[in-house]
């Protein structure tokens, strides 16, 4: 078997810096819809049915890889009553 000596920075430096920042915010959404959900007391299907999804949906926004769009956006900060992100 090969070894490589490339370090995991230098891959990670590979990646264009905009993705990374794409892939940050996206986690950032991801892991704010999962604390507003605990501080509700939702579950994934308690969510969904509130919100008249399928929970295999909610799954995805979990994820940390869907692309939400603006009103998607909006919605969930109306739905908990709190920005879901801000912008400065």
């Amino acid at each position: 078997m090969r070894t490589s000596n490339i370090s995991l920075r230098e891959i990670f430096n590979e990646i264009p810096l905009a993705k990374r920042e794409e892939t940050r915010l996206s986690f950032a959404i991801s892991n704010r819809l999962d604390a507003l959900m605990r501080e509700k007391g939702l579950n994934k299907k308690q969510f969904a049915d509130a919100l008249g999804k399928r929970p295999n949906e909610i799954t995805r926004w979990l994820s940390g890889e869907h692309n939400f769009t603006i009103s998607t956006l909006a919605m969930l900060s109306s739905f908990f009553g709190q920005p879901i992100v801000s912008v400065c």
